[in-house]
């Protein structure tokens, strides 16, 4: 009797003991399947300039190049022209690229529409115009996200960009204010320190802004003797730049195209610098700009600030896709951003720009794949 017992027992032992390595084996399996996934659903972006002036032979030329190298997208800035939108688009379809139509939204700088219109121009707390005073650069012509010529026509740029067949997304670029404080890597470039926030870089303080934010707190910002601190007149502009991404979020979506955005690194930073809080907004994707050596920043940085991006958007149906700035990287920094990108949850990663990549780079990036 006690034998029977022991060989029904060992024999349970054997059956529960192959039935847990095939469930572990079955599970590792699936787990490989699911890495393998997101493996190929892992995408890679460029971005390139356009010139109505080059033939169709070199475009083709160029998407064939990234997409041998490893590319799967490519944002074209057309200078917002939907007609040389509609040119490239199936070159680059053809050579197997996803084209994003990538548009400068708030900053227009030499937009021939907008420069018919002074009052349509962000204005800086101590009074000055973008339409005439430039903050920083001469390409910097903000115009302000709260009146609704400026706005609107931001808006249709968007929608003629998003009408044209083909095009995966309307990407914008320059969806916030001007920057009220510069990446620290860039601050001697321009001799500046920027310890608080100064007037000549704090807009918008135009007669819209200022009447629609008075109406509603019943205090003019115009009369506050340290503006930072005013919780409600940070809100207020964070608030205007979502109100244009939102409505473009519905233009795209009617076109059923995506609406992408190029944003600083990650929420609270996006917040702080430019009055940008992109976790909050109605988009598709995002390309947070993490350009580690413009904020004196190793390369691992490129991990934290897409990893913080990441946490920041859970629960959101927003994906982010790591951007990153080659010229300043080696093949090896690369190589290393594509993993950090992976292991941090970014689904893709950009690679700012397609003609600054080097050969060594481009092999890089196809050896990761």
């Amino acid at each position: 009797m006690k034998l029977l017992k022991l060989a029904i027992l060992t024999m349970l032992f054997v059956f529960v003991s192959c039935s847990e390595k095939k469930e572990v084996k079955r599970d590792k399996e699936i787990k490989q399947v699911e890495t393998s996934k997101e493996e190929k659903d892992f995408k890679y972006w460029t971005w390139t300039t356009a010139n109505a002036q080059r033939a169709d032979t070199s475009y083709q030329r160029e998407f064939a190049k990234y997409k041998s190298n490893g590319i799967d997208a490519v944002l074209i800035n057309t200078n917002t022209d939907p007609k040389l939108l509609e040119r490239l688009t199936p070159i680059a379809t053809k050579e197997g690229l996803e084209v994003h139509a990538w548009i400068m939204a708030m900053n227009r700088p030499g937009d021939s529409v907008a420069l018919q219109h002074p009052d349509w121009y962000a204005v800086s707390r101590e009074g000055k115009s973008c339409f005439d005073t430039r903050p920083y650069v001469d390409y910097y012509q903000w115009m302000c996200p709260t009146r609704k010529e400026s706005r609107g026509h931001v808006l249709d740029l968007v929608e003629g960009l998003a009408k044209v067949e083909g095009v995966a997304s309307v990407h914008l670029d320059y969806i916030r204010y001007s920057d009220i404080f510069l990446p620290i890597g860039l601050l001697p470039k321009y001799n500046l320190k920027q310890e608080v926030e100064l007037p000549e870089f704090d807009f918008c303080y135009c007669d819209v802004c200022v009447a629609e934010f008075e109406k509603i707190h019943h205090k003019n910002p115009r009369d506050f003797e340290n503006p930072a601190i005013d919780m409600e007149w940070k809100q207020f502009r964070l608030n205007k730049v979502k109100a244009v991404v939102d409505d473009a979020y519905k233009i795209a979506h009617k076109y059923n195209k995506k609406l992408t955005a190029a944003v600083f690194p990650y929420p609270e930073m996006a917040d702080h610098m430019v009055r940008q809080r992109w976790d909050k907004w109605d988009i598709d994707m995002v390309l947070p700009m993490i350009y580690n050596n413009f904020y004196n920043e190793e390369i691992d940085w490129i991990g934290f600030a897409t990893g913080q991006g990441v946490k920041d958007l859970e629960g959101m149906n927003t994906e982010l896709h790591t951007g990153v700035f080659v010229p300043t990287m080696s093949a090896e920094d690369v190589s290393t951003a594509i993993k950090l990108a992976k292991d941090n949850g970014a689904k893709g990663i950009s690679f700012f720009d397609g003609n600054a990549l080097t050969e060594a780079q481009f092999k890089a990036i196809k050896a990761s794949k």
